[in-house]
């Protein structure tokens, strides 16, 4: 599974952004969203338009931006959601398409492509449509290739050179050799190393210290620590210690 392309970054934006604003259409503004219990359903939406639409001004720009507050996120009265989680993908969308070829945007690992931030608020806006549609109870599925990227973007976010200064608790994820296996049916997998100098990984080989299969939204799902762990074989607290410090 390699890399999305910028055309299916874009297709895909448009897939999820309507299905998280199918999934909290008509919910309670007020209730708690059990996976991220500090926040109400409201701040979840708030918090995905909020992305949305700071990500574009910082394609936009070029230069950084303060990273906004959810708590700060404007406050949309729930039958406008729709719409303006709508036009904050689009407004996102357009500042990624319309930037130049060779742009360089500001990113918390370094310069990097227009397209680093759709796939950033992408990815964010997959993980979080979870978490409404366990506030909603409204049924949560997801394309095969979305969930695969999901969990590729978590590993070259964990393992990008630098990535301990924006997150020094990142430096607990060091090692000598252990390794986790992801193993999703019908596709290819990965193997996750702790080395001394930190995370690296590789694409095809699912063997490992401790392995862990399953349908690759499920394994999304356990690695961004929103269910436990189904079909684990190996040392399940090499799995757990990767777990508790994995979260962003």
């Amino acid at each position: 599974m390699t890399t999305l392309d910028t055309g299916r970054l874009v297709e895909g934006m448009r897939e999820e952004i309507e299905a998280f604003a199918r999934t909290v259409a008509g919910g309670d503004p007020e209730a708690k969203v059990p996976t991220c219990p500090e926040w109400r359903l409201r701040d979840l939406v708030g918090h995905i338009g909020q992305a949305e639409r700071w990500a574009a001004e910082l394609v936009r720009t070029t230069a950084p931006l303060p990273i906004p507050d959810p708590f700060e996120a404007e406050r949309v009265a729930p039958e406008s959601w729709a719409r303006w989680l709508r036009d904050g993908a689009e407004e996102l969308i357009a500042a990624v398409v319309e930037s130049p070829r060779d742009a360089q945007v500001w990113s918390v690992l370094g310069p990097a492509p227009a397209r680093f931030w759709l796939r950033r608020i992408l990815c964010d806006t997959i993980v979080h449509r979870y978490d409404a549609s366990a506030t909603t109870g409204v049924p949560h599925e997801l394309a095969g290739d979305l969930a695969a990227d999901v969990l590729r973007e978590g590993l070259e976010l964990l393992s990008a050179p630098g990535v301990e200064t924006f997150k020094p608790e990142l430096a607990e994820l060091r090692g000598s050799g252990q390794s986790i296996g992801v193993r999703p049916d019908g596709m290819e997998g990965w193997l996750i190393v702790r080395t001394p100098e930190g995370v690296r990984w590789e694409l095809g080989r699912a063997d490992g210290d401790v392995v862990v299969s399953g349908p690759v939204r499920e394994l999304m799902l356990v690695f961004t620590r929103r269910v436990p762990p189904g079909r684990v074989s190996g040392d399940r607290a090499l799995l757990e210690h990767w777990l508790a410090n994995t979260a962003f």
